[in-house]
């Protein structure tokens, strides 16, 4: 399989159902923002954290595909006349949302109680969560922008709200596992 194609030399790029949109199409920008967010994952899951964490994280991966891969279809083309789905895209459960939640509960049982917004930072492995964090919500507010427009499968919209919930949870256990500290956001009085 060749990595060059030479299709979208012109601004162009095919979505899944073999539609051309412009490679600026708020769809590019929601799919492309969901793999910017995979490869920052990516980039936490190399760090030298827990298993646990890492099989989470693998798992989590795979899930974004599946949310690109919906982001990347063109609804038209997704069904065909009979009702039938005409590609085989895998779906987000609700079985994948509960799990970001349990794993959330599970961490959130062993940290102090929070207080206040806390200061990203404290060890590069936390700031990396929580740069992946804000590209999270980042992703989720140009997919509920495409959603308003194309409206896709809920759970994917559900899915990247509940993920940077988790990564926020995550960013706050691995100060705790990593002993960093944890700076609280207390607003300054003015004198």
């Amino acid at each position: 399989m060749k990595i060059y194609t030479k299709t979208g030399d012109k601004g162009t790029t095919a979505l899944f159902g073999g539609t051309r949109v412009p490679k600026h199409h708020i769809r590019i920008e929601s799919y492309g923002t969901v793999d910017e967010l995979n490869s920052h994952l990516g980039l936490i899951r190399d760090q030298n954290i827990d298993q646990h964490y890492k099989e989470i994280l693998m798992g989590i991966q795979d899930k974004l595909f599946t949310v690109g891969a919906v982001l990347a279809t063109d609804p038209e083309k997704a069904i065909l006349k009979s009702g039938k789905e005409r590609l085989n895209i895998p779906k987000i459960s609700e079985a994948d949302i509960q799990l970001l939640e349990r794993e959330m509960d599970n961490m959130n049982e062993s940290l102090p109680e929070m207080t206040h917004f806390v200061l990203p930072g404290g060890h590069q492995t936390v700031s990396f969560c929580h740069i992946a964090r804000c590209v999270c919500r980042r992703a989720e507010r140009l997919a509920s922008a495409l959603n308003d427009l194309e409206p896709f499968l809920p759970e994917a919209l559900t899915y990247l709200n509940r993920l940077s919930d988790y990564l926020f949870v995550l960013a706050r256990k691995l100060s705790y596992d990593l002993q960093a500290e944890e700076i609280k956001w207390i607003p300054k009085k003015e004198s």
